[in-house]
């Protein structure tokens, strides 16, 4: 009898023992299961529709140029590349893909085949692809330009404006844009966000005199990169080059923003790699 109770003791404790570790499984997989439910929430913070961003590279940028932010955005359920739109030096277009006018924040990556031609020439390129949207029926469009993409992007809107026959913008953002050339200055930073340039390259005065064609009503985002806090630039393009246009715009009464980002991810080139960049511009288009 007492060898009965004896067996009936170990059998219930090694019940409870499996009992217990049962219970810690099940903790540690809803611990697993809890950065998925996180990114999930993210997924859900953002704004889904149907208008495609434009993303226009630098001078002498190539398919990597933008190729590594979209990616970045489409594993991250923030975007859907759809379209690659490359202009060949006469205007015409060859175009991979096809929008699916669905709301999944679609991306297109334009490409210049003459990658170091002028601003003059990129701008019409801009035209002929809004154009081309707007013939496959995109209303409206985000545009994103890193650099002289940032420069001929701002230079469509001062000479064009929003014109019927192409898809309106409906947000800007440039990255490291030389508005005011590599002209060099000693005016401060606060200077230039309050009263802008005083020593203004043709570029800008182009801008100055177009700036009645931009909507007053379009939300424009400055990106700027600063290498450290001794260097007001990113390499590249001054810090006071890149928000040369903050006053000119804020003034016109566009909503604008900026930003300023610093150390060795702020450089020129990297600007568009840097992931403090991809959540700004996130934040910004879709948030």
């Amino acid at each position: 009898m007492k060898k009965i109770i004896l067996s009936l003791f170990f059998m219930t404790a090694i019940f409870a023992l499996i009992g217990c570790g049962s219970g810690e499984s099940k903790q540690t997989e809803k611990t697993e299961k809890s950065p998925a439910a996180a990114t999930s929430k993210e997924k859900n913070a953002l704004t889904k529709s149907a208008v495609p961003t434009v993303f226009i590279h630098g001078y002498g940028g190539t398919v990597n140029s933008f190729g590594g932010m979209i990616q970045r955005f489409s594993n991250e359920w923030k975007t859907k590349k759809e379209m690659l739109i490359t202009v060949q030096a006469d205007g015409t277009l060859t175009v991979d893909g096809q929008l699916s006018k669905e709301k999944s924040n679609p991306s297109v990556q334009v490409l210049f085949a003459a990658n170091k031609d002028n601003e003059w020439n990129q701008t019409e390129w801009i035209y002929t692809v809004l154009k081309y949207l707007k013939q496959q029926g995109v209303a409206q469009v985000n545009l994103v330009g890193h650099s002289m993409g940032g420069v001929s992007s701002l230079r469509y809107l001062t000479t064009y404006g929003q014109p019927s026959d192409a898809s309106k913008i409906n947000k800007f953002i440039s990255i490291g844009a030389p508005f005011n050339d590599f002209t060099e200055s000693s005016e401060s930073i606060e200077d230039v966000l309050k009263s802008g340039r005083e020593t203004k390259a043709s570029r800008y005065v182009d801008y100055e005199n177009g700036i009645s064609n931009v909507p007053n009503d379009l939300p424009i985002f400055l990106v700027a990169g600063k290498l450290d806090e001794k260097t007001d630039s990113d390499g590249t393009v001054p810090l006071n080059s890149a928000l040369a246009t903050y006053s000119l715009l804020k003034d016109h009464g566009n909503p604008i923003s900026y930003q300023i980002f610093t150390g060795s991810n702020a450089q020129h080139s990297q600007l568009h790699e840097n992931t403090g960049v991809d959540q700004a511009i996130a934040n910004f288009l879709w948030k």
